[in-house]
């Protein structure tokens, strides 16, 4: 049973996440030849404070895109 586990930044519409749930699915089949009724998807959905890259969470990164400074 393939289990896939996705982490990704909140706030996607309902509908692009089970467009995502679909494709990764199709995939899964297509690529090993999983039964469908077996695939499992997992969205763990982050807020953008506690997701960060180089020690800048994405809320920083888009609070400084707000204010102009592209920067930091």
């Amino acid at each position: 049973m393939p289990i896939i586990d996705v982490t990704m930044l909140e706030g996607r519409p309902p509908e692009k996440k089970a467009a995502l749930i679909r494709e990764l699915t199709d995939a899964a089949v297509r690529a090993i030849d999983a039964p469908i009724q077996s695939v499992r998807v997992i969205i763990r959905e982050v807020p953008p404070e506690h997701f960060a890259a180089a020690g800048v969470s994405k809320a920083e990164e888009r609070a400084k895109l707000a204010s102009g400074d592209a920067k930091g």
